[in-house]
């Protein structure tokens, strides 16, 4: 699947450059048409849209800078192996002064010691176009692409804000170590190049979410979920909705069908995205004035099914507590639905997990 939207992405980016922006064709006035390096540089953008080597200043201004290399060297030898050694030479040490190393730009310099004819008639207009007109295109595309498909594209830097947009680290990336140690990790193993500081802290994250997983013994879901539940049907009115949230203060509701089947979650926040602005400016009972709102006329009133989420994390009963970890760590989940057979048998809420931690960790210390 990931191969698929990867193909797919990197089709409509080159097709879209090369019939809005630039000519399939060399076109030696204007300068705008496709080079062979936008291939290369779409693999990076489309495939490995993570990568330190697919940003946008890596992919820009690496392209960019190779492509002034290789018109200067172009202008000056005449000696085309040497032509051409040189520019690939000089554009990788001018790409890591600048903090812009981009695979594809080696190509890009390549291509301009290789002709010299085109170079020639363009000058240093090459680099703006085609080269950085239809690298800025592609980037453009690939941030498109990736928000129309689920991923992130530019992918978050170490110091940029956490989805609630304040400054603390994501949870599963509070380690304790700065931006500059990360660094120096990467450099100490020579790997700057190829994993970002992100990279390394969730990966570190990762790890010690795994570490935690092992220390927490053999329990499972089963044994620690809530099973005695409050669900509702999917044509539940809101307002139905809104009281079981506030007489039973759960931050999380099953949707159940015919026969107990498991359809979705609500979580509180799917409530609060339906509310209306004076809804929030309440400074009690926003639930209340939800109800209220959402009890008002309307040509079909919204229902528990319009709102549920179906593409959570779901667990068995033999699921292990540890796995359950990374899926709550970040705040993306407030409670995991245990199924069996296509019904709900339990869930397993952020509280449930943290007691079964804490139990877990004083039987740890009682143990000789």
């Amino acid at each position: 699947m990931e191969a698929l939207r990867a193909g797919i992405g990197a089709f409509a980016g080159l097709c879209l450059t090369g019939l809005f922006l630039l000519s399939p064709h060399v076109d030696l006035d204007m300068g705008l048409y496709l080079v062979a390096p936008f291939g290369a540089t779409s693999v990076l953008l489309f495939a490995v849209p993570n990568s330190p080597l697919a940003q946008p200043w890596s992919a820009i201004v690496g392209n960019t800078v190779a492509a002034i290399v290789g018109v200067a060297v172009c202008a000056a030898v005449a000696d085309p192996a040497l032509r051409i050694g040189l520019a690939v030479g000089l554009a990788v040490t001018a790409t890591i002064l600048c903090r812009a190393v981009h695979p594809p730009a080696g190509a890009v310099a390549m291509t301009a010691a290789m002709s010299p004819d085109a170079v020639a008639r363009l000058g240093f207009w090459f680099a703006l176009a085609p080269v950085a007109a239809g690298t800025v295109a592609l980037v453009v595309l690939a941030t498109l692409y990736a928000r129309m498909t689920g991923r992130h594209y530019p992918f978050r830097q170490f110091d940029d804000p956490n989805r609630h947009r304040t400054a603390d680290r994501a949870p599963s990336e509070r380690l304790g170590l700065s931006a500059q140690e990360l660094t120096g990790l990467l450099e100490r193993y020579r790997q700057s190049f190829n994993l970002g500081v992100e990279d390394l802290a969730r990966l570190i994250g990762a790890a010690e979410l795994q570490a935690a997983a092992h220390s927490s013994g053999p329990l499972k879901a089963g044994d620690i979920m809530s099973r005695d539940l409050v669900t509702v049907r999917p044509d539940t009115p809101l307002g139905e909705v809104a009281d079981l949230f506030r007489r039973h203060r759960f931050t999380s509701l099953p949707v159940i069908g015919a026969e107990g089947k498991f359809l979705g979650v609500i979580f509180q926040m799917h409530l609060i995205g339906q509310a209306r602005d004076d809804a929030f400016r309440l400074e009690r009972g926003y639930l209340a004035a939800l109800r209220r709102l959402l009890d008002r006329d309307r040509d079909r009133p919204v229902t528990a099914g319009d709102i549920m989420s179906v593409a959570g994390p779901r667990a068995t009963a033999d699921t292990p507590v540890g796995a359950l970890l990374p899926m709550m760590a970040d705040g993306d989940t407030d409670a995991v639905p245990v199924v069996e057979y296509g019904r709900i048998a339990g869930i397993v809420t952020r509280t449930d997990l943290i007691a079964a931690l804490a139990r877990n960790a004083v039987r740890a210390r009682q143990e000789p």
